[in-house]
């Protein structure tokens, strides 16, 4: 939790502040970023920062071919190795030769070679590159995860953290629902959050990275599309997960299909111990979570005093009330707002403060204040609480008695014709005839 950001009355802020980029798209010290080493052709003194510059050169000036170059964990170290081999073994030792036009006359026919991990020599020193590139970004990932240095503002509002990146995380997941995974799961962290940072500055949505007029825009298309999430299909992104590194070419979809695989492909239909993986609720007040239903309401009761069993009780809430309730009180927290007298404070630490010493906890405004259409939307979109709320027997027993239940097979309409507003249509026919 942050100390103390600022905030405004009423003032959601998604997307402030912004500001114009003062860094160049390619931001060093990051896995696969041009511009950390020059990559040197294999057969002449040319060398290129870019790689898809001297992949032509290769292809253009000297026939060559790499298999699988994206797939290759230090390229710069690869080309060194393979231009030492080369000054000491004719190219075709190494590689397979591809003869274009085959059966054109002999002086158009070209001879093309393809360097692959079909050869041994080739295969084992690409494994040892993603070895020792696992072993680097494992050692990055414990240092950032240790790393207590951490500071920065949130990309979506003015709120400052610093200590670990994970309050960082879980503050944007929870408070703008936008979810980048589990911090433990992520490396190079700030330079993920520069390229992140980079695209909000040029009005760019992070989902469908399309590019808007105005940031007041952006945010509204963000909200109502659903997209405050990162396109998992744009590579940018693969060198943030550490799942990218831990097989030899093979990407995270295919690490993750392969998991499905063998889920689909087990023939053992015993499910008698199979247990479903539960979704965690966030406390309404702090950061605590819970997997299960009374969990979570017997945390808010013991640390914040916070009884939604005796709520539901004495208001005879049901269901859909207590989801325009919870998300009620999550948008006044959110604003720093105490939701029993409506003043607000500088951080949600001061609102939590008040909350305990003017007894205000268990203080609901008028039901009017908090149940109205609006507060059927998730103020978090993400928010697994919602799904722990008590739906069963108790809704329907407090179902009005003045609300005509009506079965398919009813052959007149005289429970129908009690109905105000089909009356009303009723009359309004029989005047026009």
């Amino acid at each position: 939790m942050a100390a103390c950001p600022r905030s405004r009355d009423g003032d959601d802020s998604i997307l402030e502040p912004l500001s114009f980029p003062e860094q160049p798209a390619d931001a060093p010290g990051v896995p696969g970023v041009p511009g950390e080493e020059p990559l040197v052709c294999l057969f002449c003194p040319s060398s290129e920062r870019q790689k898809d510059v001297l992949l032509k050169h290769l292809l253009l000036e000297h026939k060559l071919v790499i298999a699988d170059v994206k797939l290759v964990a230090d390229l710069p170290k690869y080309l060194l190795f393979w231009r030492g081999r080369f000054l000491e073994q004719p190219i075709t030792d190494f590689c397979s030769v591809i003869k274009t036009n085959s059966t054109g006359p002999i002086e158009k026919q070209e001879d093309y070679f393809l360097l692959c991990d079909v050869l041994p020599e080739d295969r084992v020193l690409r494994e040892k590159l993603q070895q020792k590139r696992l072993e680097e970004v494992l050692e990055q990932q414990q240092q950032e995860r240790e790393d207590r240095s951490f500071q920065r503002v949130c990309m979506f509002c003015s709120d400052e953290f610093s200590g670990n990146r994970s309050s960082l995380l879980n503050h944007m997941a929870r408070e703008h629902s936008f979810s980048i995974g589990l911090p433990d799961n992520i490396v190079y962290c700030n330079q993920f959050l520069d390229a992140l940072q980079r695209k909000l500055d040029n009005l760019q949505c992070l989902y469908c990275e399309k590019t808007f007029r105005d940031k007041t825009t952006l945010k509204d298309h963000m909200r109502k599309k659903a997209h405050r999430r990162i396109n998992a299909n744009n590579s940018e992104y693969d060198r943030y997960y550490i799942i990218n590194y831990l097989e030899l070419g093979k990407t995270w979809e295919e690490v993750q299909s392969e998991d499905d695989r063998e889920m689909v492909d087990d023939g053992d239909d015993d499910w008698s111990d199979w247990q479903s993986h539960p979704v965690s609720a966030v406390c309404l007040f702090c950061d605590h979570q819970s997997e299960t239903m009374e969990q979570i309401y017997t945390h808010m009761k013991d640390a914040h005093g916070f009884d939604l069993h005796k709520l539901r009780t004495e208001l005879s809430l049901r269901f859909y009330d207590q989801v325009k309730l919870v998300n009620f009180l999550r948008r006044q927290l959110h604003q720093s707002r105490c939701y029993g007298c409506q003043e607000t404070f500088s951080c949600r630490q001061e609102v939590l403060r008040h909350l305990k010493e003017a007894g205000h906890v268990m203080l609901l405004p008028h039901k009017s204040t908090w149940n109205q259409p609006q507060y059927y939307f998730p103020t978090y979109e993400n928010d697994a609480l919602l799904c722990t709320l008590s739906d069963g027997d108790e809704d329907e027993r407090n179902v009005s008695e003045d609300v005509p239940v009506i079965s398919e097979d009813v052959s007149n309409l005289r429970a129908l014709k009690q109905n105000s507003v089909l009356k009303s249509l009723l009359k309004s026919r029989g005047s026009c005839r």
